[in-house]
């Protein structure tokens, strides 16, 4: 086995895999990554069981052949080496030499026949959405997903597609039981077989999805097959496995009332927001909004930190009320919208409240208020 790669893609190859790789893991196969030469292409691959990612590259190969090395010591070698170009070899006993100009790496590898095997893509069906429209969908529900181990259908995104009439909309759904955070888009295709019934992407493969189409240049393949959710964009394959849970009815949480509702300006009421986070920590946490007549109150007590006022002018000429939160569920949601000018509809009591942009983008965040 021997090729030689221009430095900078071999970099980056690494580099997307290093999010998969197990570090905490009794297979020490799993720490590595799977580099197989042929033809006139190298194929990186990589997978902790739950998550695979495979991606080609050019490169001009001598020798065909496969091997396995430890991912992170192969990026750190690659990163430090100063070069355009490197050569990679495989020697006796699995040893492997990478060479680049005066610098000289030989490092043991594992067989790759002791690498798991990744499900292939065959046979997937496949629709073809914008990258930029799944990153966005991300953005807006990412920061609502449980971190409770227990609640495991919690742990991860909804991705489902609902079609009404002739319309299909590809909609991300995350909650963690305090807030639920919702944003739908239109994919712009007729079918959408094997979205319907929603699937749960666990939140490492969310965090890997956003990486691959955080440059939101460019279309992405989607796809869902034996519990896989499936990605294809610019000659990388990632491969999710699926939560086998059943996700909650989040259209049972949406309010069917209607509460107060005034519109904000989004930058002032974030900072605003951010000055109040100033007093928080794991035990206290809440921000009271009092709103009057022209202006929002917002007061954040701390016993172990201080206190904290701030007024916001506004548009509001209603009676006064006054409603808690966590600080920073507010502010993630209040982030997650684009717009300059955003809703907030409260309800006194213990009701839940709801952000959304100005201008509906098929974006919510429904949050609970806190007894302060």
């Amino acid at each position: 086995m021997e090729f030689s790669v221009k430095r900078d893609v071999f970099l980056g190859g690494v580099q997307k895999t290093l999010g998969i790789v197990d570090r905490r893991t009794s297979m020490p196969v799993l720490n590595n990554v799977l580099i197989r030469a042929e033809a006139d292409r190298i194929r990186i691959v990589a997978t902790d069981r739950e998550i695979g990612l495979i991606a080609d590259y050019e490169a001009q190969v001598v020798k065909n052949g496969e091997i396995t090395l430890p991912a992170r010591k192969l990026y750190e070698m690659l990163r430090e080496i100063q070069g355009e170009s490197v050569l990679f070899k495989k020697e006796d006993s699995n040893w492997v030499g990478i060479n680049c100009g005066k610098v000289h790496f030989r490092v043991p590898g594992i067989p790759a026949e002791e690498f798991p095997k990744i499900m292939d893509d065959e046979e997937v069906g496949f629709i073809r959405v914008d990258g930029a429209m799944i990153s966005d969908m991300i953005k807006k529900t990412f920061f609502a997903m449980s971190t409770d181990e227990s609640r495991v259908n919690l742990n991860g995104v909804l991705l489902r597609a609902e079609k009404e009439q002739e319309t299909v909309t590809l909609r991300m759904v995350a909650t963690d039981g305090h807030r639920l955070a919702i944003a739908g888009a239109d994919p712009k295709v007729e079918q959408v077989e094997g979205f319907e019934k929603g699937m749960i992407i666990p939140r490492k493969g969310i965090t890997e999805i956003r990486r691959l189409v955080e440059d939101k240049d460019g279309p992405v393949e989607l796809g869902v097959k034996k519990g896989m959710c499936v990605l294809k964009k610019d000659g990388v394959i990632l491969k999710v496995s699926l939560i086998d849970a059943e996700f909650p009815d989040y259209k049972r949480v949406v309010p069917k009332d209607k509460g107060t509702l005034v519109e904000l300006d989004r930058d002032p009421v974030l900072h605003a927001l951010r000055r109040m986070s100033v007093m928080a920590s794991e035990r206290y946490s809440g921000v009271r909004i009092r709103l009057q007549p022209g202006k929002m109150v917002l007061n954040s007590i701390n016993p172990d930190v201080g206190e904290a006022n701030d007024e916001v002018e506004i548009q509001y000429q209603e009676g006064d009320l006054e409603v808690g939160f966590n600080v920073r569920y507010l502010l993630e949601a209040i982030e997650a919208v684009d717009e300059e000018k955003f809703t907030l509809e409260i309800r006194s009591g213990l009701r839940p409240a709801i952000v959304k942009p100005a201008q509906d983008s098929g974006y919510m965040c429904i949050v609970m208020p806190l007894k302060i």
